[in-house]
């Protein structure tokens, strides 16, 4: 697809007619940013064509077009300026891919991500986790209710010599570092010392 200097449209090949339900004649003339691009981008879409007719060319922007039916289709573009016989900008050219499958796919993902994290976050049981490093890198609302560390204080410290009782810390550490190189425990009893100064026996997977 392309525009003109005023960024109305004056290219729509067939493809881009059936990805967005518009056929050509439907498309021509009109303004594309306002027409066809989703409220939310406007502003983006038209820095990058106004670009594009300053000679400044884009390339792998994400555009979200909106149907003729209303759905949305993610286009993965190139902006290219065009120019005439005597190199003058008389427009710009969209050389685009159809992502949507995939964008769809990369948010459905990011969703599940998001419902996992809530899932981890609120969980009944305390869950923690550590880097290869020993650090903490997980440590959810319930494990900050038992040890009285918020997240924020517990987050990059070395569990072990940090939360774990003297006494314990060696036979913890192999069980970290077993876990760590693919053997698992389960039912392995810690003692944590907490920010008051108490001790709380977890069992630990």
């Amino acid at each position: 697809f392309g525009i003109d200097v005023d960024g109305d449209v004056n290219e729509w090949n067939d493809k881009t007619a059936e990805i967005t339900g518009f056929s050509k004649e439907e498309a021509f003339d009109k303004p594309l940013v306002s027409t066809f691009i989703v409220p939310n981008l406007r502003e983006s879409v038209q820095d990058i064509l106004d670009n594009a007719l300053n000679g400044i060319e884009s390339s792998n922007y994400e555009l979200e077009f909106r149907t003729k039916s209303n759905e949305i289709r993610y286009l993965l573009v190139n902006a290219t300026t065009r120019r005439d016989a005597e190199n003058n900008i008389v427009g710009v050219v969209g050389v685009a891919q159809d992502v949507t499958e995939a964008a769809k796919h990369d948010r459905a993902v990011a969703a599940m991500a998001n419902e996992l994290r809530q899932l981890i976050d609120t969980a009944n049981a305390p869950i923690f986790g550590i880097d290869v490093d020993g650090d903490v890198n997980e440590w959810n609302d319930k494990t900050a209710e038992i040890t009285g560390f918020s997240k924020e204080e517990a987050f990059d410290k070395p569990l072990v010599s940090t939360f774990i009782v003297p006494n314990l810390r060696e036979s913890v550490q192999d069980i970290l570092d077993n876990a760590l190189n693919g053997i698992e425990s389960s039912n392995y009893e810690l003692e944590f010392r907490t920010k008051s100064n108490e001790i709380r026996y977890l069992l630990v997977n």
